[in-house]
Formats: C-alpha cells, structure tokens, sequence
C-alpha cells in the first residue's frame, strides 16, 4: 500500500470512528419519553448500538494516534514526537475545556438557554475555570485526550519495553490480566493503556502486515472478527466480564483494518476530514440538539430513536460548515482549533 493510500485508509477509519462516538453520546429516550415502556424499547435499541457497536470507536481511536505515534519511531525522534503532540494534542485540550467552560458560563446566565444547558448557573472564578480546564469538567468527551497526553508522556517506558517483541508480549497479557483483576493505574486507564499498546506493538513489530493487504491479512481480520464476535455473544457470564468487553473492543478495530484494502477506497472527501474538530465539537451539539427537540417537538415513540440515528449527519454537516467558515475567517484560530492538522 502506498503513503497517499495509507494515509487515505486513516482518513477513513477515523471517520468510521467519529461517527460510532457521535452516536456514543446521543441517547436521547427517558429525555423524550420519560420513565415509560416505550422509553425502555427505545432505550434497549439506542445502547444496543451506542454500547456494543459504537464503543469500538474509542479503541480505535487510541490505535490509531499509538500507531501513528510509533510508526517508523526511534529514540531520535522523541522530542520532534512531542513537541508534534504539543500543537495537536496538548494545546487544543487546553483550549477546548477552556471554550467549554466559558460557554457553559454564558449560557447559564442567558434565560431559555439555561433551561437546555441544565447546569444552573456554572460560577465564574480562577479556581472553577482551572478545575474545568485540568479535569474536562465541562468537555467530558476529552477524558480520551487526557489519556492521550499521559500515554504520550510515557512514550520513553512503553517503547522502552514493547521494542522487545518477547517482553512486549508478556506485557501486552500482564495487561489483560490486570484489566481482568480490576488493577488500577489511576489516573491512567489501564484499558487505555491496553489499546495503545497494542497498536504500538503492531507499529514497531508488524508494520509489513498492517501496511499491506493480502489474502492472509484479510483472513486474519476475519478470523479476529469471528473471534470477537464468539466473545461477545458465547457465553453469557464471560462475555459480561470487563476482559471480554476490552478484548472484543480491540479486536473489531484491528479485524476492520485488517479486512479493508486501502488500495481501493475511494478518495476521502473534505468533510471526512475534520474528525478532531468534529470530536470536540459533537458533544455540545449533541447535547444541545437532543434537550431542544425534547422541549418544543411533540411526543412520539419513535421520533427519539430517528433523531438518535440521524444525529451523526446531523452533527457532521454542522461542524463541517462551522468548520469550514472558520477556515476561511479565522485561519490561525482555526489551526489551533484543529491541533494543527
């Protein structure tokens, strides 16, 4: 596979990925509904999708920034990696939780909008502003990039230890072993760590499998397809256990990758290019959109569940022309916005 077609397959998945979140964090029915049966049908079908489906987009996610993190890596190239994550990780965290907080600070205090935000009035001070900032206290969807800048910070021992294909695996299983005994790494994720891991051993140890695509490659991804699904729905006491939750994540991201040719996906378009700005903009949307339509559209059983699944459409078109205008007026503000990409 070719740069320009690997680099287009990312454009892809990452796309995939934004819309499974988007659809994360839009349940929407005991706001429509309330506490009823119907609200319980519409419920059942939105988490069938949203926790099951729609879960492996944050594993994908973190494979992916571990594999293009880790890709071609070695010890020179350390400092241009983090200072890289600098303008497009670090910076637009900071940024984000900052506009969040200031947004929910505005919106609290303005009548009728307060009613959708649902925050009562958020407080105006250092302290509040710093405690937003630090801990995504207004931005939740960015716990993914507070991960991400740990992970990133521990680059020196994870590297250290997966350049060893042997040590690395033993790892990769401490990992599952820990993650089935609950150990806790806090603050980081150790499930976090598990998914990073993983595609970073693929970077430093598979990449003539991952950049290619072949009949073996694609039997692989449907053998761990097959397997993922066999964990998901075999038996019913282990597959309700966080090890078999973790393992079934990973594998449905690695299977599609592995599945897919990137020789022959069509090229990614402009909209399908905006995935971080998309990222941080979806929950605020999402939010706003979900309560809106709850206040003023009359009740219905199923309207909950068609905004559910159009949500995604809905949200992508917005931010792409929010995006776009940016882009246009504001080019410096929209880099930054953007992480630079």
């Amino acid at each position: 596979m070719r740069e320009d077609q690997f680099r287009n397959k990312i454009y892809w998945f990452t796309f995939l990925f934004s819309i499974l979140v988007i659809w994360v964090h839009s349940y929407n029915s005991e706001l429509f509904l309330g506490q009823t049966e119907a609200a319980a049908l519409i419920y059942r079908l939105e988490h069938w999708l949203g926790d099951t489906v729609a879960q492996i987009s944050v594993p994908g996610f973190f494979m992916i920034s571990a594999y293009l993190f880790y890709r071609n890596f070695t010890w020179e190239r350390l400092w241009p990696k983090w200072n890289s994550r600098i303008r497009s990780v670090l910076v637009p965290f900071i940024l984000w939780n900052s506009l969040y907080y200031l947004g929910y600070v505005i919106a609290s205090r303005i009548p009728y909008v307060a009613d959708v935000v649902g925050k009562g009035v958020v407080p105006f001070s250092w302290f509040t502003a710093v405690d937003a900032i630090l801990h995504y206290t207004y931005n939740y969807v960015f716990w993914y990039l507070y991960q991400l800048i740990l992970l990133i910070l521990l680059t020196p021992l994870i590297y250290s230890i997966l350049k060893n294909r042997y040590l690395g695996g033993v790892v990769l299983v401490w990992m599952l072993w820990g993650i089935n005994d609950r150990v806790s790494l806090n603050p980081l994720n150790l499930d976090a760590l598990f998914y990073y891991s993983v595609a970073a051993y693929g970077a430093i140890h598979e990449k003539a499998m991952v950049e290619r695509w072949d009949k073996k490659t694609a039997l692989a991804g449907l053998l761990f397809f097959a397997a993922a699904i066999g964990i998901r729905y075999g038996s019913w006491r282990f597959s309700q256990t966080v090890l078999a939750v973790v393992v079934f994540r990973a594998l449905v991201p690695v299977s599609l990758w592995l599945m897919v040719d990137g020789r022959h996906l069509l090229e990614a378009r402009s909209w399908m290019k905006h995935n971080f700005f998309l990222y941080a903009t979806h929950f605020a949307m999402v939010r706003f959109i979900n309560k809106a339509a709850a206040m003023v559209l009359p009740i219905s059983t199923y309207l909950p569940l068609v905004i559910y699944l159009l949500m995604p459409v809905a949200v992508t078109v917005l931010s792409f022309y929010i995006g776009g205008f940016l882009r246009k007026t504001a080019p410096r503000v929209w880099m930054v916005l953007n992480g630079g990409r």
